[in-house]
């Protein structure tokens, strides 16, 4: 599974970062840059609850292979498109897939993870995308300078095809199964998918770094362009394996909620230092947090959910999530067009903010009712 979640991130964010740079090169706007992002993630958040639901029915194992050679046709069509709101049209059934492999492959590593252990497991797992993260933003960049958009196509589609062997090779874990009626209200895991708008409120900022890191560093004159990326992730490897496990020992809240607060440092940090000094700085700060909160959000929301529910469960959590990063990347392509990035960046660490006392809230009205 580490292996496959690699291979996943190695190809999106090849794309993910370079996509903005194609759609600028076809004649898009900046707020249509932020657009491809936006349009990913808005189709996988309304999906996930959907193909979350549908690897708890049909077994996440043929789940991830399905959407893995789906998307690698989604690569030859990139390749092939011309015209930048065709490349936007892609990606928003893009995202629907996406969503199944993210929901389901989740669920799959929670269903074998020791719960005494579940926060440890799921951040150890987490760091292979971290290393994938570390590394493709540069390739991608790579590929696209020195071969151009087709090589970089070529590259995501050939990973695509690699995840799906990867995932051949996995054993479907035994089950519970889920109600037999497909549609109704079970489908969503409503509670799950209420107090996940914490991440909607966090991951705003997530998805205008995505997008906008690299054009905010080359406004500024820093080099490399990636450097928010690399910092990133090297602080997510160093710093997870410590904060992980410690969320199962003292609690998945006291590791969630300064993890948030060091979020919200890290975009005011990015809006007000657009330096070298100033990206790496908030990269740093901006990691600490974000590394270690989905895994403490996970695992103290899975206490409460049913094994046979996992993929919906997970589904909910990215519906909040990806719709935060899909506002995020449209948001800041309109406020950066209009206002500048500093202005972008500083909506964000707003909205993260906010993340703090809307937890609170939630948490308190709704674990203490059924989700207990």
């Amino acid at each position: 599974m580490c292996g496959f979640s690699f291979t996943v991130f190695l190809s999106a964010f090849q794309l993910l970062p370079t996509a903005p740079y194609r759609i600028l090169e076809l004649g898009g706007s900046k707020v249509a840059a932020g657009m491809f992002l936006g349009f990913l993630t808005y189709a996988s958040a309304f999906s996930a609850p959907i193909t979350g639901s549908l690897a708890d029915r049909f077994g996440k194992r043929r789940m991830l292979i399905a959407c893995s050679l789906v998307l690698s046709a989604f690569a030859a069509a990139y390749a092939l498109t011309r015209d930048h709101r065709v490349l936007l049209g892609l990606a928003l059934v893009h995202g629907c897939f996406w969503s199944g492999l993210l929901s389901s492959s989740s669920a799959y590593i929670t269903d074998f993870i020791p719960a005494a252990r579940r926060a440890e497991g799921i951040g150890y797992w987490g760091l292979s995308t971290i290393f994938a993260i570390a590394v493709a933003p540069s390739l991608g960049f790579w590929l696209y300078h020195r071969g151009g958009w087709m090589w970089l196509c070529a590259s995501v589609g050939i990973l695509n095809l690699v995840m799906a062997v990867i995932a051949f090779q996995l054993v479907e874990v035994a089950r519970e199964r889920p109600p037999s009626a497909f549609f109704g209200r079970h489908l969503i895991e409503w509670r799950v998918l209420a107090l996940s708008m914490t991440l909607f409120l966090y991951s705003f900022g997530y998805g205008g770094i995505t997008s906008f890191a690299a054009l905010y560093a080359d406004a500024n004159h820093v080099v490399p362009k990636e450097v928010f990326f690399t910092t990133f992730a090297i602080v997510v490897l160093c710093t997870r394996p410590f904060l992980g496990p410690l969320g199962d020992r003292i609690g998945y809240r006291r590791v969630f909620l300064p993890c948030v607060v060091l979020i919200a440092c890290g975009l005011a940090l990015l809006a007000s230092h657009g330096t070298r000094p100033g990206i790496i700085l908030s990269a740093a700060v901006f990691g600490t947090g974000f590394g270690a909160a989905y895994p403490a959000f996970a695992a103290y929301v899975m206490r409460h959910v049913d094994s046979g529910r996992r993929g919906a469960a997970f589904g909910s959590i990215l519906a909040a999530f990806d719709t935060g990063i899909g506002s995020g990347s449209i948001a800041t392509g309109w406020i950066v067009q209009r206002h500048g990035f500093e202005a972008a960046f500083a909506v964000a660490a707003t909205l993260a903010a906010f993340a703090i006392p809307f937890f609170l809230f939630m948490d308190r009205r709704l674990l203490a009712g059924e989700l207990q």
